[in-house]
């Protein structure tokens, strides 16, 4: 354990001048597609927004994205123009079918909810989604539905397996799921949506087409279209057509494009038509370590084939979708005063909180979380997150430490894996502030106070991350190295992460707590 060389500071704060930060003032913004002069610019959202499908009801969008393991599942942003967005909720407040989303017995990193779809019929949202059929758990595929965006919403879990799903209402009032890898399947559901009326039809089999997935279909002048990704990362988008739900389906590949993001293609997503006729697509792109970010492209139909982009090309500014007003640049929010009796929507934990845990009611004005036992980050039940940004954000933190009790640290981390933080910890006559990375203590002196400010920076230029910290929120001091950000969670982003987690395994239950005064960004 030892402080940064004087040469290896200074190279921090290169790195921290060349991302054009301040080490005594925050400055950084959200990343807006926004341009201001009737355009926007690609990616969408410069986030971990991932599997994303679209609905338009009346004059509003609906956005539905993946989530994984974190809860609450499901997030939904909603939008007037399908450039600015904010969140409207989620479909899924907690998984209750198995004890490892608690973190009791193990855990269910990478389950979750997987691709999910989203329609609206007859006054309800339909949200659905699968639950992966991996490590000997069986998959599930489940079905929420809701009056308003906002809540509250009803799960359905169905015995059946559906992958990718892809939620069609026919306007001869049937539902079906188109679903598979590669093979699909039609599965066609009873009326309300809520259980299978008829076992799985296959319907289309092309080895040229590889992990065909995230299927979403539609009706467009009497054929059905169904829209899925192949190849993966780095794949790209095929349209199957037929005149009969069941096929047969012809195919086409309406992009191959990379240019953004060389080796890893646009694929995957969802198709929505305006008010004026106009149908645009929003489509994702991984970008390692900051996650699988949406792009918005523009439709266009030749010879009966929706192509997406211009040219065969994604784009990269293009005017915005004619919706006959302009709205004001808007984006999903980030800082959090902790002012309010319930959590933005931006925070999801990882897996199932313990809400005795934690609370915005015992000190007014400030997130209390108590430390739960873990041996690491990894394990730490109530950790709070929000996506981090590229192409550069960093989130600081205002921590009260004076609730801190024998083996208690509280901190603020990147997470992934592997994953890095600065915190405090406390053995029970001293604080020592630490930064530790992937599980290893890479810097720890004594801290001086109960009251500190931590501050984590994210480039996704090198997918790197430093930390830094504050004893008066003006005058930061980097600490430690850097964590170069992986994905060893597959398919999940790194994320900010607020914890409290007790490491003395051995003795009672820690009675401390941390508070935070706010999070910003």
């Amino acid at each position: 354990m030892r402080h940064l060389s004087f040469l290896s500071r200074w190279a921090c704060l290169l790195l921290w001048l060349l991302a054009g930060s301040d080490l005594h003032a925050q400055t950084n913004t959200s990343w807006t597609p926004d341009n201001g002069d009737g355009t926007f610019k690609n990616p969408l959202m410069w986030g971990d927004w991932p599997d994303p499908d679209i609905i338009r009801v009346g004059d509003k969008f609906y956005f539905v994205s993946t989530s994984m393991h974190y809860v609450p599942g499901c997030p939904i942003a909603v939008s007037n123009d399908l450039v600015n967005w904010k969140m409207a909720g989620y479909a899924v407040s907690r998984y209750e079918e198995d004890p490892r989303y608690d973190l009791k017995g193990g855990n269910m990193y990478l389950s979750g909810s997987w691709a999910a779809t989203i329609r609206h019929h007859n006054g309800l949202f339909y949200v659905g989604f699968c639950t992966p059929d991996m490590d000997g758990r069986k998959g599930q595929f489940s079905m929420c539905t809701a009056k308003n965006i906002e809540g509250p919403w009803t799960r359905t879990i169905f015995p059946e397996y559906l992958y990718d799903p892809g939620l069609f209402f026919d306007d001869d009032g049937k539902v079906y799921v188109v679903h598979g890898q590669q093979k699909l399947f039609i599965t066609e559901l009873n009326s309300n949506a809520l259980s299978v009326k008829t076992p799985r039809r296959e319907i289309y089999d092309n080895r040229a087409f590889p992990y065909l997935e995230g299927s979403h279909m539609y009706k467009v002048n009497g054929k059905y279209y169904i829209l899925g990704s192949t190849g993966g990362t780095r794949g790209r988008q095929v349209c199957l057509r037929s005149d009969s739900i069941y096929g047969p389906y012809e195919s086409k590949v309406v992009i191959q494009d990379d240019h953004t993001y060389p080796g890893n293609g646009l694929h995957q997503g969802g198709m929505v038509q305006l008010q004026d006729g106009d149908w645009w697509f929003i489509i994702m792109q991984d970008r390692g370590p900051i996650g699988r970010v949406p792009n918005l492209e523009p439709v266009t139909w030749v010879d009966g084939w929706p192509m997406l982009g211009t040219g065969g090309k994604g784009v990269d500014t293009f005017p915005k979708p004619a919706v006959g007003k302009t709205y004001p640049v808007s984006v999903p929010a980030t800082t959090d005063e902790f002012n309010n009796k319930t959590l933005g929507l931006q925070w999801q934990w990882n897996h199932n909180p313990d809400n005795n845990k934690w609370s915005l009611t015992k000190r007014p004005g400030y997130l209390r979380l108590y430390a739960g036992k873990a041996r690491n980050l990894m394990e730490a039940r109530n950790t709070l997150t929000q996506r981090v940004e590229g192409p550069y954000s960093e989130g600081t933190a205002l921590l009260d430490l004076s609730g801190l009790k024998q083996g208690d640290i509280a901190g603020l981390g990147v997470f992934q894996s592997p994953y890095a933080y600065i915190g405090v910890r406390y053995n029970g006559k001293k604080r020592e502030l630490v930064m530790v990375n992937a599980d290893s203590t890479v810097t720890a002196i004594p801290c001086t106070s109960s009251k500190i400010w931590l501050k984590a920076m994210v480039r996704e230029k090198d997918f790197t991350a430093t930390f830094a910290y504050s004893y008066d929120g003006k005058h930061f001091t980097i600490i430690g190295n850097q964590l170069k950000m992986g994905l060893g969670l597959d398919w999940t982003a790194n994320r900010f992460a607020l914890f409290l987690f007790n490491t003395d395994l051995n003795s009672p239950e820690s009675t401390g707590y941390a508070d935070f005064d706010w999070f910003r960004r």
